[in-house]
């Protein structure tokens, strides 16, 4: 009785507050009730609160986690808010497949954040849409492959600075050290040597200040005309070749090294693994040199590349799409201007394409003669219009780095540390890699 003989006391001394709160509280219901109702024929999803969308219910450190639970729910096309931003969402190998290949140019446009449009005013190739991205991304494949990517010409530098990373290595002598910065390094300076045609020690100072760098080394490239083009509406100006230099750098060098990184510590927690990738070499290579031409010759080698490339899941969501135009898919009305999210980690894991996804097995990619079989599923460097740029340089720097390493050093855990104990948590970041680690390198040749 005492608590509500308080309550009418509260009352009677506040009735303008009650008021107001009550009326906020009616307000809040109402506005719930109308934020998650699902309206029209867009695609399904959990229901939201104003403003804050459905923030409250997403692992921010992780979103591709509650994703994938969200999925699971309201099947692979599904909406969501973060924040008053609503977005689309893409699940599952198929849906995405459809999607990004046959839907390429409904899905294909990027939404490109405010803090992006304010920094690179829609130049370059990854925030960039229309006209001027399709013409820097046809300028960057083509000028990347005039300068040796995806040929002889890339394979003898990645062959270059595999040697400077293994003499780097060697100078550890099997004491533990933290492999990011070699594989930094080293995966950087390919990118280096293909635009700037040079590379760098690795402990220039000035490699670290190689993005800035490139903007002078821009005005070397292509002819006197395109720098000093007049033509109203032209693409080839200083501002858009920066931007999209330095974002071939970014993109050529970070995801690599993650991707190796990933490797090494897969190596280090199955011994078993490392073994039989080093039996091969042992077998096939012997002491020379490998080259691209021995991938063919090389299965498991190649098995556990790919299968690393899986597990890793280094870019869990693909950078956001954005609708070009109103789109039916799938049954569902997805409207022109419409933030889109390719959860591609659903895909490298699902379920009805990958037998027990959760386990690391390279045996995957082997038919029963253990030759190399292709998975239509393996979809780490996403597809269609927006598939990432450097793909075939990327695929030789992961198979002459990996193969090179395993073939001169044996990877184990530091003194103390059990491959049982061998932590595969990965980092926090738009891109994963592995939460720091050291690892102990012994010669084997």
């Amino acid at each position: 009785m005492a608590l509500f003989e308080d309550y009418f006391s509260f009352i009677d001394l506040c009735p303008t507050t009650v008021l107001l709160t009550t009326t906020f509280l009616l307000f809040l219901c109402l506005a719930y009730s109308s934020f998650a109702s699902h309206t029209g024929n867009e695609p399904p999803g959990p229901r939201r609160l104003p403003l804050l969308g459905n923030l409250l219910q997403i692992d921010l450190k992780r979103p591709h986690n509650t994703l994938c639970e969200f999925s699971k729910k309201y099947g692979s096309v599904f909406t969501v808010y973060f924040g008053p931003t609503k977005v689309v969402v893409l699940a599952g190998y198929k849906t995405v497949k459809e999607a990004l290949v046959n839907y390429s140019e409904e899905f294909g446009d990027r939404m490109i954040a405010t803090i992006f449009d304010d920094v690179h005013e829609g130049h370059g190739i990854v925030f960039a849409n229309g006209d001027s991205w399709k013409e820097m991304r046809r300028f960057g494949l083509s000028s990347l492959k005039e300068c040796g990517m995806g040929g002889k010409g890339a394979e003898k530098m990645i062959i270059e600075e595999c040697h400077h990373l293994i003499e780097m290595i060697k100078n550890y002598k099997g004491e533990a050290f933290d492999i990011k910065w070699p594989m930094n390094y080293a995966s950087s300076n390919i990118i280096c040597s293909i635009m700037f045609g040079s590379r760098f020690d690795y402990n220039d100072p000035v490699f670290k200040e190689t993005v800035w760098v490139s903007t002078d080394n821009l005005k070397h490239v292509g002819t006197a005309e395109i720098q000093e083009s007049h033509v109203v509406g032209s693409h080839y100006h200083e501002k858009n070749f920066t931007f999209t230099v330095t974002n071939l750098f970014a993109a050529g060098s970070d995801t690599t090294a993650i991707t190796l990184r990933w490797a090494l510590l897969f190596m280090v927690k199955y011994p078993h693994i490392q073994d039989q990738v080093h039996e091969e070499l042992s077998r096939v290579i012997g002491n020379r040199q490998v080259s691209g031409d021995d991938r063919k010759l090389l299965p498991y080698t190649n098995a556990v590349i790919h299968e690393t490339q899986r597990f890793a899941d280094i870019l869990p969501i693909a950078l956001p799409h954005q609708t070009a135009s109103d789109v039916t898919f799938q049954g569902y009305l997805i409207k022109k201007g419409t933030t889109v999210f390719p959860l591609l980690t659903s895909v490298l894991f699902d379920k009805n394409e990958w037998e027990s996804p959760h386990t690391f097995n390279p045996s995957r990619f082997l038919d029963e003669e253990g030759k190399f079989i292709k998975r239509n599923a393996f979809m780490p460097f996403s597809a269609g219009q927006r598939v990432c740029l450097g793909v075939s340089l990327a695929r030789m720097e992961l198979f002459l780095f990996f193969s090179s390493l395993l073939q001169h050093f044996k990877f184990s855990p530091p003194p103390g540390v059990t491959e049982d104990e061998v932590d595969l948590t990965p980092s926090v970041g738009f891109t994963v890699g592995p939460s720091p680690y050291e690892l102990c390198a012994t010669m084997r040749m």
